[in-house]
């Protein structure tokens, strides 16, 4: 079985649900760059454009999640979970107007997580869904 790239909280889980009810499709975007930039951007899957260098690290509750192509360089060996917290972020992203915030929490790969994912090679760029 593959090793998960990202995953989700309880609370992210229930967020990402109640926003599909009010949104449709959705998907993730980390771009990284500072303040907000930094922070996973949740969006109606047709209103992003997926680019060509971006990085897809696999879905979460139905909802796929990319990086940067840049971005995904520095955190190539870190495991992501998304969460939620109250407060507002500065962007665009869906969650903004419940008065919370996706955010990233990380943690390295362990050896074998990290082997088994040099065995799988590098994840797919670019528009999946």
């Amino acid at each position: 079985m593959p090793v998960p790239r990202v995953e989700v909280t309880p609370a992210a889980e229930a967020l990402l649900h109640k926003m599909q009810g009010l949104h449709g499709p959705l998907l993730f975007h980390q771009s990284g760059g500072c303040c907000d930039g930094s922070a996973p951007m949740c969006f109606p899957r047709g209103d992003f454009r997926v680019g060509q260098e971006d990085v897809y690290l696999g879905e979460v509750v139905g909802t796929p999640f990319y990086m940067s192509g840049s971005q995904f360089e520095y955190w190539r060996h870190t495991h992501l979970t998304v969460d939620v917290v109250p407060g507002r972020g500065s962007g665009f992203s869906v969650e903004a107007p419940e008065g919370v915030r996706f955010l990233i929490r990380s943690r390295l790969f362990t050896d074998d997580e990290h082997h088994a994912l040099e065995a799988e090679g590098p994840p797919p760029k670019g528009p999946q869904h």
